[in-house]
């Protein structure tokens, strides 16, 4: 787990993903989940630009996750990506795999009460 200067802990976990932008459809890999974003590898030399928007869907299992977000930054093949909306059912399973992960419910709880502004 990385926090860097970040408010949200960012859970390391890999995952095929796929992330949808308006010109093109790009295969990827998760490198790592937070509560507001993600980070991408992308199998593709073509890359989304910073700012651009773009829709993640995480396959976990039977389990699909989608997240409208705006491209953060581009490092070679390494997308971060900020999240800007996401349905209830992605965030209850995103909240319960962060939840696995950080191994102390107290800690989400602030994360969560930190996303939501209280």
């Amino acid at each position: 787990m990385s926090q860097e200067r970040r408010q949200f802990t960012r859970v390391a976990f890999e995952a095929p993903a796929t992330l949808v932008t308006l010109q093109q459809r790009h295969s990827a890999r998760v490198l790592d989940l937070s509560l507001k974003g993600a980070l991408l590898a992308l199998s593709q030399e073509l890359v989304p630009r910073a700012g651009q928007f773009a829709l993640v869907e995480v396959q976990l299992g039977d389990v699909r996750l989608s997240m409208a977000a705006e491209v953060a930054f581009v490092r070679d093949q390494h997308v971060g990506l900020h999240c800007r909306a996401i349905d209830l059912e992605s965030i209850t399973h995103l909240r319960r795999l962060i939840e696995v992960n950080l191994g102390d419910p107290k800690l989400l709880e602030r994360e969560l009460a930190t996303l939501v502004g209280h």
